[in-house]
């Protein structure tokens, strides 16, 4: 009766520790979730999307996938949370069937990202080329280039000189802009700290090289990331592996928790 009584009690204790750790992990999740889902909703607002006029294209803008990403990342880790919080066996299946899904198709993902690499990269800097010369033309594609060569540090796809190609800072063009850069290209765009100098980069692709490597970024942006994945590759594989453990891990203590509850 004893051995009974400890084996009762040892069962007990494990899985409390499974509802603490898979309610612990999901709430991280959850939070990481939101997050992600904050950037879709920031990026649709920075852009005007959600006005009356343009919600007839919000099916083809980018940022859509950021909202789409953090709403099943949410969804999926609240289950987990509300399921091992009120041991809710179909809550827990939920969850559990959402985990293995999730997997499927992280790992489908990174086999074709990894077989198409070279494609990928490709597409990605023929995707920035055009993204350059429609900069003007296209609110989402403007986006897109500003944080990607704001947060990356770089300017136009393989050198600052690439902007030469869009028509409106061409030094030939008559407008303003001629023979600039966009301010997302210059090294400190914002004046005293606040305010963002949009003529940050005017004029110089008229100068010479070494007069405005202080002014602006004059490597390109297809070579900035590829040394940025290379020099990150370790990390990212890390934490992949990491976010695949604790997944694998969140199904199995969901899965525990289910059967306790129904034994």
């Amino acid at each position: 009766t004893v051995a009974k009584h400890l084996n009762f009690d040892h069962v007990t204790t494990g899985i409390h520790c499974a509802k603490c750790l898979t309610f612990t992990w999901n709430t991280i999740f959850s939070i990481t979730g939101l997050f992600i889902l904050s950037i879709g909703i920031w990026g649709l607002s920075e852009k005007e999307s959600l006005e009356s006029e343009r919600i007839t294209y919000l099916g083809s803008d980018p940022m859509l996938f950021f909202v789409l990403v953090g709403l099943v990342a949410t969804s999926i880790s609240l289950l987990g949370c509300t399921g091992a919080l009120f041991e809710s066996i179909f809550l827990l299946k939920l969850f559990t069937g959402g985990i293995m899904f999730s997997l499927v198709l992280e790992v489908l993902s990174g086999l074709v990202v990894f077989s198409l690499r070279q494609h990928i990269k490709t597409s990605l800097q023929n995707f920035l080329t055009v993204a350059m010369l429609q900069y003007q033309d296209d609110l989402d594609l403007q986006f897109i280039m500003d944080e990607i060569q704001a947060g990356l540090q770089c300017c136009g796809v393989k050198s600052y000189l690439d902007w030469k190609a869009n028509l409106y800072f061409n030094c030939t063009s008559p407008g303003v802009q001629a023979c600039g850069v966009p301010a997302s290209c210059c090294v400190n765009p914002l004046e005293n700290g606040t305010i963002l100098n949009s003529q940050c980069g005017f004029g110089t692709l008229g100068m010479e090289e070494f007069a405005v490597q202080s002014t602006i970024y004059l490597g390109g942006c297809v070579p900035q990331l590829n040394r940025w994945l290379n020099s990150h590759a370790g990390t990212i594989g890390f934490f992949a592996v990491v976010l695949v453990v604790i997944e694998v891990g969140s199904s199995w203590q969901a899965a525990e928790i289910a059967c306790s509850i129904a034994f």
